[in-house]
């Protein structure tokens, strides 16, 4: 990602400001497969939707992003709940997921096809990585996310390396109307 893009992010998160979005009702859905104690990554977590979630359920949390904006307001976020958040600005076109081991890897909405190999490498054994992204069916209903940030239907299937085992994996229409394809995965031994 260029340095125009990491502008237009922290300009973009800038205008809006830090929302108290509830997390995907995916990522929710998992909240008894999560250890209170374990340690989590949020790639591209942008304002911090998730990584404040998972840090309220008891994990010790890292947030990723490219944008030096959205992260100042998650962690803004954090210390108004008396939460530590821990952050790391990353441009994933040319840098790396931080050092783990991590014992949960979250990505939710970012493109990002090395993703499943990378998540594999910094996941302890039996660490989870949950991954929810839109396929290019969801352009039936929605004009946005354009193709070229979309996956293919059946692609996150393709996408998971033998280190994986997969737990979950669907291709559905969610009941906020994006049809997205939803991985819960595990670090094999």
């Amino acid at each position: 990602m260029s340095t125009e893009d990491r502008e237009r992010w922290d300009a973009r998160h800038r205008a809006h400001g830090a929302r108290a979005d509830a997390p995907l009702a995916f990522v929710a859905a998992q909240r008894s497969r999560l250890v209170a104690g374990s340690v989590a990554l949020d790639v591209a977590g942008g304002t911090g939707r998730h990584a404040l979630w998972l840090l309220r359920q008891g994990l010790d949390v890292t947030l990723l992003d490219i944008s030096p904006a959205a992260l100042g307001l998650a962690v803004a976020r954090a210390r108004a709940e008396r939460l530590a958040l821990r952050t790391c600005a990353v441009d994933l076109d040319t840098g790396e997921l931080p050092v783990g081991p991590f014992d949960v890897v979250v990505c939710t909405y970012f493109l990002w096809r090395p993703l499943l190999p990378a998540a594999a490498a910094v996941l302890r054994p039996g660490g989870l990585v949950l991954v929810a992204h839109p396929t290019r069916r969801n352009l039936e209903r929605n004009p946005t996310p354009s193709a070229r940030f979309l996956l293919e239907e059946g692609e996150l299937a393709r996408l998971v390396p033998g280190e994986l085992e997969v737990l979950e994996l669907v291709e559905r229409w969610t009941d906020d109307g994006q049809h997205e394809a939803q991985l819960v995965a595990r670090r094999r031994p």
